[in-house]
């Protein structure tokens, strides 16, 4: 076994698939919501008064935008799903939300399979500490594994390891993982996946654009 599958969630455990697990795939991972500033700023009434015009002005150039788009422009937000262990997996969520991701987390493998199946999420970040007493890591990558390509294209896989190198890109390949991030590097989470996502959508570019389809 290669050291980078040494610290896949292949390694923990037995296989998932020889034992039959009781899942509970009844709720999905709660969204984590980040509790709200002391001081919140003020929101500055002449911004909505700026849009307004501008929309109008639009409207008479023969323009359909409406109010929603502008919001819809700014508000969107990749989709989280952080598997980790229970000493790590509130610092990983509160670093994303804070840099405008939408994270659910996953207190367990049936938590994490049920949002998963949903087809929503952009991102999937586990570390192999995620749930060991259900061997969580190994039911994670095996559900990534068994994407077809069309889905697994549109998903963005991160290994949380111990021992890699941040951005290693033979490690990940090792793995199956689209980027690999040392847990020691988590603070500059943010930074390395805006990297990470930069490169991603430039090497399926002609492919997405051929496809009709958005970049990740």
């Amino acid at each position: 076994m290669s050291p980078a599958s040494e610290q896949s969630g292949l390694a923990l455990g037995e296989s998932p698939s020889t034992e039959r697990q009781r899942l509970n795939l009844s709720r999905s991972a709660p969204v984590f919501e980040l509790e709200p500033k002391a001081e919140e700023p003020v929101e500055d009434p002449s911004a909505n008064e700026a849009v307004t015009m501008l929309l109008k002005l639009l409207r008479k150039s023969g323009s359909n935008l409406k109010m929603e788009d502008f919001e819809d422009a700014n508000s969107y937000r990749r989709k989280a799903l952080v598997c980790a262990g229970e000493a790590s997996r509130e610092s990983i969520a509160r670093c994303l939300a804070e840099n405008n991701y939408r994270v659910f987390v996953a207190d367990d493998i049936g938590e994490a399979m049920e949002t998963m199946r949903s087809g929503e999420l952009q991102l999937v970040l586990l570390e192999p500490q995620f749930d060991p007493t259900d061997q969580g890591a190994a039911f994670v990558v095996r559900e990534i594994n068994t994407l077809r390509a069309a889905q697994r294209r549109r998903l963005f896989f991160v290994l949380l390891s111990p021992t890699l190198r941040t951005m290693d890109a033979h490690a990940a390949f090792l793995n199956n993982a689209n980027a690999i991030v040392n847990l020691a590097d988590l603070e500059d989470l943010p930074h390395i996946l805006d990297v990470a996502f930069r490169e991603y959508n430039e090497l399926y570019k002609d492919f997405n654009s051929a496809l009709s389809l958005s970049a990740l």
